[in-house]
């Protein structure tokens, strides 16, 4: 973790996997203007923004562009002299990573690793973080090697915008799944779901407890009194109107 901080992926680190609701992203996608990059509401025009994603998820978004080139001359020695491993021999020619090479090589630490082998972990790690978590491709398991050029130096990794990235490959991805013969959907949905929710919080589901609750075996329960909290959210409805 002390280098994930000192990299200024801290807290993406900390992003915990949950359940997407695609009712709710395939609503907002419905309602994304390509031209504006703005979701038409019925009362409301709004996007997210750059300061979403530094406040939820600690991006660096002030600073310089996220630039590398798309091809390696040397994927191997790259590999090498950074990660002190490689998916190939010297010879060979890649472009990606797979998640799967990164977590057998890096996942299990010894109780007496190096700093050296420390800060391998964490450049691999931050590899897996953009890959499979802040910019994924749709159906894809890699994470393209030119990203980690940019984590040589763990201390200059978070002066380049990472959050701005983050935010355009969104904005990229929305407007794709916008036309009719777009099938899935990569970028980061965990920051549209997560804006969603917290923008606009009455669209928060009413929790798990009610999803699959019936009557059997319950005969002569007072429902009104057990789901009084939610009761109280629906009288209240025209107060949480956006």
């Amino acid at each position: 973790m002390p280098y994930l901080e000192l990299a200024g992926f801290g807290s993406a680190a900390l992003t915990r996997t949950f359940d997407l609701r695609y009712d709710l992203i395939s609503a907002l996608v419905e309602r994304w203007r390509p031209e504006t990059h703005t979701f038409h509401l019925p009362c409301v025009k709004c996007t997210v923004t750059l300061e979403d994603v530094a406040l939820q998820f600690g991006l660096s978004i002030d600073v310089d562009a996220v630039t590398s080139v798309s091809a390696i001359a040397e994927p191997a020695a790259l590999c090498y002299s950074l990660l002190e491993a490689s998916p190939g021999d010297a010879e060979s020619t890649f472009s990606e990573l797979k998640f799967t090479w990164l977590k057998a090589n890096f996942q299990h630490l010894s109780d007496n690793a190096t700093e050296e082998e420390l800060v391998c972990a964490a450049q691999a790690y931050i590899m897996h973080i953009i890959g499979g978590v802040l910019m994924p491709n749709s159906n894809n398991n890699k994470v393209h090697l030119q990203y980690l050029p940019l984590l040589a130096d763990l201390c200059s990794v978070r002066s380049y915008s990472w959050g701005s990235t983050v935010l355009a490959m969104l904005y990229r991805e929305l407007c794709r799944k916008t036309k009719p013969d777009a099938v899935d959907m990569g970028g980061y949905l965990i920051l549209l779901q997560s804006w969603a929710l917290y923008r606009m919080p009455f669209l928060a589901s009413v929790g798990e407890e009610v999803h699959g609750k019936n009557k059997t075996g319950r005969h002569g329960q007072h429902w009104g009194f057990t789901h009084r909290r939610y009761v109280a959210v629906w009288e209240n409805r025209m107060a949480r109107r956006l």
